[in-house]
């Protein structure tokens, strides 16, 4: 701090003197007796005073730490950069202070940047000077800037954890949860094994992603990012060109609870970055026609399956894969009429009935209060087992609906039993079965019977000739 101040003085001093500077006549005596009071305590009056009017002159005032300060760059090595901050002398940022959150890349000779003091003299004699401190500031005002107008903004991945990734935008550090990942990137795993979701999420670090600020709060450096947001502008645009109705192939990306996600590319953008590919998703019930526990019982991830658009709702597609399948409730009247007894097995029970299927595609309802009013006083668990198979009497169908009313049969209705499908084809087994048994039954008979007589033949010869030999002998 001295040091500046001396040079600022001396650059000053010499300026008033430069300009106080008259020629004027003086006595030889007074000449020696100036002389003689310049020594010593005149010499220190006169400094004294030109500091005096330096100080009342100036206009600037002198940095402190924390004060932001513009100089120029005069020097760049790979660990130091030197900036002229004319009138205050030469400043140094050194090391880590150097990185600029803002990202504007590696200064050159000549370029103006803003630095925070964070010393006023070092021991070499320099400012020393942040420029990293100086932008955090400047990076929160962009970030909230672009919070407000949800500019996109590429960020670069840290690192991941179960929860999502670790990203840095302007240098300040943020989080990309999973849930605001695109379909792209999404880890869809069908068990949901968090450590297998983690190890897909290492995979995206390192590389850079559009995103969109979704929270950003400067007090508690608290920054949330969304990818998935960064890309429905984009997811928009190509559902701009779908409609209700429409048929997609594609490939099951993910199976969950409540059913499958489809990726599927567009006739117009096939062949493109992957990136641009749809997903969709088909709930639980618009798998297939039957009732359905868990939709890993029918698809996996990778199975190639047509779909037909049944909804779109911004930029979330609803898709059916039963759609596409011939809905075997069309077809019940050839196969089923309300007072047929029939056999059916019981799926579920629960605390309004029991869900029973007659075939794999074809499923009924066993109300409570029908099961209550036909067997007063039992409970369905007292009843029925789930697996076990029971006849019972159809009570009502629905075909448009998919209902159809059931009641466990008496033993009187069991009489009354109509065949299923399956049992009519084990009857016709069993019967052909029968025929080809009475067959080679009544063929086996034959031949004994044939072979009998044979054997009985030669023994009416011996009778006869022992006959004739008595008759001879009497003679």
């Amino acid at each position: 701090m001295t040091s500046i101040l001396d040079n600022l003085l001396a650059q000053e001093v010499d300026k008033i003197e430069e300009e106080a500077a008259v020629p004027v006549k003086k006595p030889v005596k007074t000449k020696e007796k100036t002389a003689k009071k310049t020594d010593g305590a005149e010499v220190d009056g006169q400094k004294n005073s030109l500091m005096k009017q330096l100080m009342s002159e100036t206009t600037f005032h002198f940095p402190e730490i924390g004060d932001t300060v513009i100089g120029e760059v005069i020097e760049v090595s790979s660990n130091e950069i030197y900036l002229d901050l004319t009138p205050f002398g030469t400043g140094v940022v050194l090391g880590k202070e150097i990185k600029d959150g803002l990202g504007n890349g590696k200064l050159k000779l000549g370029d103006t940047v803003q630095a925070t003091v964070i010393d006023l003299e070092n021991e070499d004699g320099y400012v020393e000077l942040s420029i990293r401190e100086a932008s955090y500031e400047k990076a929160w005002d962009d970030i909230e800037s672009k919070r407000d107008t949800q500019d996109k903004v590429t960020t670069k991945v840290l690192s991941a954890n179960k929860g999502g990734l670790l990203v840095e935008i302007n240098g300040i550090s943020g989080f990309l949860p999973v849930s605001q990942l695109s379909s792209k990137n999404y880890p869809r795993v069908e068990d949901g094994d968090k450590n297998k979701i983690l190890n897909l999420l290492k995979k995206l670090v390192g590389q850079e992603l559009e995103v969109k600020i979704l929270d950003a709060d400067r007090e508690t450096e608290k920054l949330i990012a969304s990818e998935k947001a960064a890309q429905s502008e984009k997811d928009l645009e190509v559902i701009s060109s779908l409609n209700v109705g429409d048929t997609v192939t594609g490939e099951i990306s993910g199976v969950v609870d409540f059913g499958a996600f489809v990726k599927f590319a567009l006739a117009a953008t096939a062949g493109k970055e992957e990136g641009r590919r749809m997903e969709g998703l088909v709930h639980i019930s618009e798998l297939a026609w039957q009732l359905i526990e868990d939709p890993r019982s029918i698809v996996k991830v990778g199975d190639k399956v047509d779909a037909k658009i049944i909804g779109i709702d911004g930029d979330k597609i609803s898709l059916s894969i039963r759609a596409l399948q011939k809905d075997p409730w069309s077809l019940i009247a050839e196969k089923y009429s309300i007072g047929d007894i029939v056999t059916g097995t019981v799926n579920k029970l629960n605390h309004f009935g029991a869900f029973v299927y007659l075939d794999k595609d074809i499923h009924g309802l066993a109300h409570i209060s029908e099961m209550s009013e036909a067997y007063p006083g039992r409970t369905l668990d007292e009843l029925l087992k789930t697996g076990e198979k029971y006849a019972w009497k159809i009570l009502s169908i629905e075909p448009k609906e998919h209902r159809m009313g059931l009641v466990l049969a008496d033993k009187k209705d069991e009489k009354k039993k109509k065949p299923t499908d399956t049992e009519t084809k084990s009857n016709k087994k069993e019967k052909a079965e029968e025929v080809k048994e009475e067959k080679a039954t009544e063929k086996k008979e034959a031949e004994e019977k044939k072979l009998a007589k044979k054997k009985s033949e030669p023994k009416a010869e011996k009778k006869i000739v022992k006959k004739a030999v008595k008759k001879t002998a009497k003679k």
